[in-house]
């Protein structure tokens, strides 16, 4: 018979697993750098730069003195590398030896993606053996002739290509800069390269899952993963846990079945927060549309690849987090040159919640966000609902920040 949980506790299980429930659940510093990423898995890695990069940003949310510099010695130091998840992420090195079942399958040609001309890639591998790490933008111009096989753009295809299926990897980044070089230089001699098997790498997934959000589904765990085989190895190493007692299969009230790590299913929790996060658009804990509709019935797309006349919200909306509750949802962008951080629209979707509970700690953290984005001044144009606007331009008025 399967247990019931409240959606409530629900809530506050997989916030406190996402580390969504204290203001430093992974320590100060690089070291707490280190172990979010062991914790939550991966980090996703974003191009767009309209507040602090995705990354980044997921990571202050989670650290508040978290620097730029400390993922960058993480990587620096091989404790931490760039690969795909379900996305363009870093990972922890620990969980090298689980993206090679990718990295096989397209060195295989198994995959209709990353086509790249066999000689360039000879010569890019030949390039960086031989000269040291380079960054695409080294290739440029290696040939000007006319119709020539070598341009850019081969080189870059090549790369690419080169780093999914495992030859190179990414040493490092300046800015949105990847610079490659060749695995052997970059993996430490201790990392564990053995490939996994199908259950063994299912396994992986299931309890990647399990600790990173508290409670999970086959569907949230198989998350932009193909294959029904990999569903199958899912099933069987959920069905293998439930079997030794390690998860329980659970019922939320009016929802759908979920698996909970036992040691936490008894977990009580004291009262929520009144800490406010603004959450990366990327961040983890939202990655998984369909999972924060059930749970905390909020809705959220990110609207930047939506036609501008079809966006309802606004270009690059962050939501935000009050305790367990998503409040609304912010249009930001930060004009560096300026150094204003504007909220264009501020969406304010939970009326149930008094404004005297949430507005003081939600001005805190915008104060907080804008100094992570190199910003001395705060802009609000647009609220809605519209009646909320004076009230909070008031308090937004006293705003100070350091000259």
């Amino acid at each position: 018979m399967e247990k019931k949980l409240t959606p409530e506790h629900l809530k506050r299980l997989t916030l406190d697993s996402q580390g969504l429930t204290q203001n430093t659940p992974f320590g100060t510093g690089k070291t707490a750098v280190l172990n979010a990423f062991e914790h939550l898995g991966y980090i996703q890695i974003d191009t767009l730069s309209i507040v602090e990069r995705a990354h980044h940003h997921t990571l202050w949310t989670r650290i508040p003195d978290f620097k730029a510099d400390n993922l960058e010695e993480l990587v620096e130091d091989r404790k931490v590398f760039e690969y795909w998840f379900h996305a363009a992420s870093y990972l922890p090195m620990q969980d090298f030896r689980y993206v090679l079942p990718q990295m096989l399958m397209i060195k295989r040609g198994e995959s209709r993606y990353y086509n790249a001309d066999p000689k360039v890639m000879k010569y890019v591998v030949d390039t960086i053996r031989n000269e040291g790490p380079k960054r695409a933008r080294d290739f440029e111009n290696e040939s000007h002739k006319a119709g020539s096989w070598w341009n850019w753009k081969p080189a870059k295809l090549a790369l690419e290509r080169l780093f999914m299926q495992g030859d190179l990897m990414i040493s490092g980044r300046s800015g949105m800069q990847k610079t490659y070089d060749l695995a052997e230089r970059v993996l430490p001699s201790s990392t564990n390269i053995s490939e996994p098997t199908p259950l063994e790498f299912a396994e992986y997934l299931v309890k990647t899952n399990l600790r990173a959000y508290g409670f999970t589904t086959l569907k949230q765990i198989t998350h932009l993963r193909k294959g029904n085989a990999l569903k199958t190895n899912v099933n069987k190493v959920l069905q293998m846990m439930l079997e030794e007692d390690t998860i329980s299969k659970v019922t939320s009230e009016g929802g759908s079945s979920v698996f909970v790590q036992n040691e936490i299913l008894e977990k009580t929790f004291d009262q929520a927060s009144s800490s406010v996060w603004l959450l990366s658009p990327f961040d983890n804990s939202i990655i998984h549309r369909d999972r924060i509709k059930q749970i905390f019935d909020f809705d959220f797309r990110l609207e930047c690849y939506t036609p501008k006349e079809k966006r309802q919200y606004g270009y690059f909306c962050l939501p935000i987090l009050f305790g367990d509750q998503f409040i609304g949802r912010v249009d930001c962008k930060a004009h560096r040159k300026e150094k204003k951080l504007e909220l264009i629209h501020l969406h304010i979707e939970n009326s149930t919640i008094n404004l005297d509970l949430w507005l003081k700690p939600f001005i805190e953290t915008l104060k907080r966000f804008a100094i992570f984005n190199a910003c001395e001044s705060l802009a609000l144009t647009q609220v809605s609902p519209s009646k909320l606007t004076t009230v909070i331009k008031k308090e937004l008025s006293k705003v100070k920040f350091k000259k």
